[in-house]
């Protein structure tokens, strides 16, 4: 055994980084999850190969590997950070912490129109607590909680993976949002088949609305949503709203999502004949990552409002 490999010495902030590397299989992508320029990643991961005596990481292209000796660091290096984390976390309940910060996600839905109120409600209980929300599909948010990148997500369709936890909480309603403006502004209701001749703005794939929409559709024989006369791709609630107005097309959107344009008459909202379309929203965990204090109090405090009318934000006109 050579005198190097005797006197290997790296710390644990070496080890966090390195496995940020593996597991996002990026090192820009790890150095924004741990809040280092890519330069200094990329210098703390040579010193560490320096430190180990032989490469931990094949850059073959744009994707990183570990290699032989790097997947056996990776396997110790997750085990030591758990320990670390759990004794941090231990501490935290012994000495009553309640402050700090969370990181929490949500699909556009959920993030744009349900938690900023529950957040609200969170943090007079917990005054001491900062709560950072990110907001996007349902996809992202869901890749992001199995990451570790976030401590909890709520999304709009339910996903599936071995690694997470999943709990329904809140419910809601998918209707037709024309203009006040349109064709149909007197109808309650149309067809499917009338429906899918007129111009529709389609929400962006990964988005848990899309999905819903091409579940319920498949219930009609139909061929989904490459039934649909489609005419942009929206990548937000909000952006499918203001097509909307602008008689770009017509959409199915939450109801939630257009609660003031309809109380101001700018949409109307339609059935669509023989669709009741209702769907449920879903508190996601990573299962291997040991929840915070503050995780805790954040699951809890979500799980328990799932009886509660869903609250919304009122968007200023």
């Amino acid at each position: 055994m050579s005198n190097k490999t005797q006197s290997m010495d790296f710390d644990l902030r070496h080890l966090e980084i390195f496995s940020k590397v593996v597991e996002l299989k990026s090192f820009s992508k790890a150095a924004e999850a741990v809040s280092l320029a890519q330069a200094s990643v990329s210098e703390r991961i040579s010193n560490l190969e320096d430190m180990v005596g032989t490469n931990l990481l094949d850059r073959p292209g744009r994707v990183v590997k570990p290699t032989k000796a790097g997947e056996i660091l990776y396997k110790h290096a997750i085990m030591l950070l758990e320990m670390k984390r759990t004794a941090a976390l231990e501490l935290q309940d012994f000495l009553g912490i309640k402050k700090g910060e969370i990181y929490i996600g949500g699909s556009t839905i959920p993030g744009e129109y349900i938690l900023p109120v529950i957040i609200g409600r969170f943090r007079e209980r917990y005054p001491l607590v900062s709560v950072i929300l990110t907001i996007s599909d349902t996809e992202e948010i869901k890749n992001r909680v199995l990451d570790g990148v976030l401590e909890l997500g709520v999304v709009g369709s339910k996903v599936s993976h071995m690694n997470l936890i999943t709990h329904e909480i809140w419910k809601d309603e998918l209707v037709l949002a024309i203009s006040a403006q349109h064709q149909w502004a007197k109808k309650k209701s149309v067809s499917i088949e009338t429906l899918f001749k007129e111009p529709f703005i389609l929400r962006e794939a990964g988005s848990g609305t899309l999905n819903i929409i091409e579940h319920y559709l498949q219930t009609t024989g139909s061929s989904g949503t490459d039934s649909f006369h489609v005419v942009a791709r929206f990548g937000s609630s909000t952006a499918v709203k203001e097509g909307i107005k602008a008689g770009l097309g017509v959409s199915i959107i939450s109801s939630k999502a257009i609660d003031t344009e309809l109380k101001t008459g700018v949409l109307k909202a339609l059935r669509v004949t023989g669709l009741c379309m209702t769907r449920s929203f879903y508190l996601i965990k990573n299962r291997k990552k040991t929840a915070s204090p503050i995780c805790r109090a954040m699951f809890n405090f979500l799980q328990a409002t799932s009886n509660e009318k869903i609250p919304h934000i009122t968007a200023p006109q």
